[in-house]
């Protein structure tokens, strides 16, 4: 194989940083890259594995995981081929993860086979074997609730991250009772057998959600969405005066699970979701979406090892006019780094755009790419916006292939070499039917938006647009995306 050489600016020296076309592993070694810069270097995504939910949409079907073609050389191009349905009806599948990843890079003996589908309503947790036959996923185990209430309280599984040891960890975001008190982390052995609770008794945090960890800096910070008793009946804006919504990052020691330090993001951090470090496992700080404030809040460490935050990046709320409230957040539900950690990507789900955030600079990110595919205040919408002088608006939402884009942009996933951003458009069916009625009848989609990596620029790809509304069950609701062999949401280096 031919070897390839980029410079890549890194706290302003270059660096050189050589891979080869088989994706930069090196023989021998385990699963995934052994450097964030290697990975960038690895194959062209040629698949995407979706979790699509019937869950809440009235149809009583099972959730199941699709296989799309993403290969522009592929006859199959942007269609779905292939449905993985689970066992049972009423799961609400949501985030996965894998069973191995770049931190088991040192381990010959790890594998990434299993994608982990945690079930956020019914508790289950669905090991699906990807090995055998990548384009046509088989399911390898079912996790049950009982099993998981019974040897650790938790329920309502979110997140899943492979561990370098082997095992699984899954944030669980309350107990059977609904209540946020019974959360905490729910620890699986490499045969996906119940271990336990991974954090210390005592330590568990008011709320759950996301979570990630840096090896070398002895540190996992977990973030909070709310009480499953009030998002998994939709958003009531009581709920957060009520404080059944967290604002609060938790800080735990790693890998012992003590906790040793909550952050309270107050008003500028409300319901904190998705959570990353920085790719460079030596970075000792990373990024919050704060959904409800529509702000970007960057934690970091300091010289006596605690921890601080500030606001690095905001969403101006909107002023408008035939809406449920007088101002509309932009509501920040997902966001991924490349990486590179040169550019943060994220979601607007309210207001409809998709926005790129150069961050060499990590204290002042600078807006370099906007891109508007839906959201509330397109034209057509009842809803309009209204601008400082008092004047009123709405945005330009283009047609893909003929269709008119449904929703507002949810969760996105970044290609290796960061030069394409996939995009789908439900969040969670109970919050999908109350601000986005018409995707529980037409369906969901996915798009890709091309990535202008050296000047900064985000562009919808017209020739690629993947209609869940058209699914041999009827329409379905698509969320998160996973490409076989990993990506910048799921990898950690360590």
């Amino acid at each position: 194989m031919a070897s390839v050489e980029v410079a890549v600016i890194e706290e302003g020296e270059i660096e050189k940083v050589k891979s080869h076309e088989n994706g930069g592993c090196c023989k021998g070694k385990g699963p995934g890259y052994a450097t964030p810069l290697e990975a960038m270097f690895g194959p062209k995504e040629s698949l995407l594995y979706v979790t699509c939910v019937y869950s809440g949409t009235g149809r009583e079907k099972p959730d199941y995981l699709a296989t799309v073609d993403v290969d522009p050389n592929s006859p199959s191009y942007s269609k779905v081929i292939h449905r993985l349905p689970v066992p049972y009806v009423g799961d609400e599948l949501h985030h996965s993860g894998w069973n191995s990843c770049s931190s088991c890079h040192g381990d010959p003996s790890a594998d990434r086979r299993f994608l982990v589908l945690p079930s956020l309503i019914s508790g289950r947790v669905y090991v699906v074997d990807t090995k055998k036959n990548a384009r046509a996923p088989s399911l390898h185990k079912v996790v049950e609730p009982e099993e998981i209430v019974e040897k650790t309280g938790l329920a309502y599984p979110h997140t899943s991250h492979c561990l370098a040891s082997g095992d699984l960890l899954i944030s669980c975001l309350g107990g059977s009772d609904g209540k946020a008190e019974g959360n905490g982390f729910l620890l699986l052995d490499s045969e996906f057998n119940v271990k336990g609770r991974w954090e210390k008794p005592g330590n568990s945090p008011s709320f759950g959600y996301d979570f990630w960890y840096q090896p070398r800096h002895k540190t996992m910070i977990s973030s909070s969405w709310g009480a499953p008793l009030a998002f998994s009946k939709g958003f009531n804006p009581q709920h957060v005066a009520e404080g059944l919504y967290g604002r609060h990052l938790y800080v735990y020691s790693w890998p012992d699970g003590e906790l040793k330090q909550t952050l309270d993001l107050g008003n500028t951090g409300l319901i904190p979701l998705e959570i990353r470090f920085l790719h460079d496992p030596s970075k000792d700080m990373g990024y919050v979406g704060c959904a409800l404030s529509s702000n970007m809040v960057r934690f970091f460490k300091n010289p006596d090892g605690s921890w601080s935050h500030e606001v690095a990046a905001s969403v101006k709320p909107l002023k408008v006019q035939n809406w449920v409230l007088p101002e509309m957040p932009g509501l920040i539900t997902d966001f991924l780094i490349s990486l590179d950690d040169r550019f943060i990507y994220f979601s607007n789900w309210l207001h409809g755009d998709i926005r790129q955030y150069n961050i060499e600079d990590p204290k002042n990110p600078v807006l370099t790419g906007q891109v508007w595919v839906g959201g509330l205040i397109r034209k057509g919408s009842p809803v309009t916006a209204v601008a400082d002088d008092g004047s009123t608006y709405q945005v330009d939402v283009p047609d893909v292939k003929g269709k008119k884009l449904r929703g507002g942009p949810q969760m996105i996933q970044l290609s290796l070499d960061g030069k394409r951003l996939y995009v789908t458009n439900s969040l969670f069916s109970a919050w999908d039917n109350q601000f986005y009625p018409e995707l529980k009848e037409e369906g969901s989609h996915m798009l890709q938006i091309n990535v202008d990596t050296e000047k900064g620029g985000l562009a919808i790809n017209p020739d690629f647009y993947v209609d869940f509304g058209l699914e041999p069950d009827g329409p379905s609701l698509a969320h998160e995306m996973r490409y076989p062999g990993g990506d910048c949401t799921s990898d950690i280096w360590i």
